[in-house]
């Protein structure tokens, strides 16, 4: 288990007044940065999707106040002696865990926060995180959430203005339905001793494999720590700046699907090589378990034909949970033509 000591967490750093994001920049070190109220948004978040399925979101209108209260209401629970937060795990999949990732043997180093945002399915574990060791964690996780669906829904109806389909909605819809399969995740990645003492020889320590993921799209944030990095098109990983007053959008596998494979899925990991303390939050729009996953219809060019078989979302959950991180997991999912 990671063993946190009061010391190590004293190294976050927190904002401490609210900051107005730059928008001055458009791509940095291969990232595109787009201005969600920019009239040209639309084109740039489909063009970033197809390029690189990764792009940083500047004046989305989140108060910074909203993202302080709940990191540091995270900084809190993850302060907390080793015990008191083992009762709220390990996870099921939802609760807290540390180091184990999933049940087929990864790890990393990590611990972490999962839960489930469809209130009739808040978990036993869950609910222990919020009565035992943080009750004011509750409510500023559910106002974040509000605002990550919001930011969301906005995000996914540009990209359907960009890609000419219609209804506006036939993307946000996914995530509007009140059985949506959203979850949240607050992942706290400690200082490494290995890496502060030089054990590892130069090498990296992954605090969190190489993975796509399922769901539609994602919305992370982190603290003024590095550690997070993408994989361009050519294979190269690009380690993504830190900005605490931005926020990233990644595309998932589900959206790859429903676009036909015009949107690129992005692998993305986490390197454990910081003596400071890392602290992100990500929120996974996902649809509802029974919600079939086929490209959109008004996408299929003349005569195109579907890169995928229709799936429902409970069955590509299961087919993830059953897979390593680092699986390709729409492979079996693929059609494969001529052959």
């Amino acid at each position: 288990m990671v063993v946190l000591s009061k010391p190590s967490l004293n190294n976050f750093l927190l904002p401490k007044s609210p900051c107005k994001p730059t928008t001055t920049t458009t791509m940095f070190n291969g990232i595109p940065i787009i201005d969600v109220t920019d009239p040209e948004a639309k084109t740039q978040i489909v063009n970033a999707c197809k390029e690189v399925g990764f792009f940083k979101v500047v004046n989305h209108g989140v108060p910074m106040e909203l993202i302080s209260n709940l990191e540091n209401e995270a900084v809190k629970f993850f302060r907390k002696s080793q015990s008191e937060k083992d009762r709220a795990g390990p996870p099921d999949p939802f609760g807290y865990g540390s180091k184990k990732i999933g049940s087929n043997g990864d790890v990393g180093w990590v611990e972490y926060i999962l839960l489930n945002t469809n209130p009739d399915v808040i978990s036993n574990k869950s609910l222990t995180i919020f009565r035992e060791n943080r009750p004011n964690l509750r409510t500023v996780v559910e106002d974040y959430i509000e605002a990550m669906k919001k930011m969301c829904y906005l995000v996914l109806e540009l990209m359907a203005d960009g890609l000419e389909i219609e209804p506006r909605n036939v993307l946000s819809r996914l995530l509007r339905n009140e059985k949506s399969d959203s979850c949240f995740r607050v992942n706290h990645y400690p200082p490494c001793p290995e890496v502060q003492q030089g054990a590892l020889n130069g090498k990296n320590l992954i605090g969190f494999g190489e993975h796509t993921d399922p769901q539609v799209i994602s919305v992370l944030r982190s603290n003024s720590i590095s550690g997070l990095q993408i994989c361009l098109n050519d294979g190269t990983w690009v380690s993504v700046p830190p900005d605490h007053t931005s926020f990233y959008i990644n595309v998932g596998d589900t959206l790859q699907v429903l676009t036909n494979g015009r949107f690129k899925s992005v692998k993305h990991r986490v390197l454990s090589d910081t003596t400071k303390s890392r602290l992100s939050m990500i929120y996974f729009g996902g649809p509802a378990l029974s919600e079939k996953i086929v490209p959109i219809a008004s996408l299929l060019l003349k005569k195109e034909e579907s890169l995928y078989k229709e799936f429902t979302w409970c069955e590509y959950k299961k087919a993830m949970y059953n897979s390593r991180l680092a699986d390709y997991r729409l492979g079996p999912f693929e059609i494969t033509y001529g052959k």
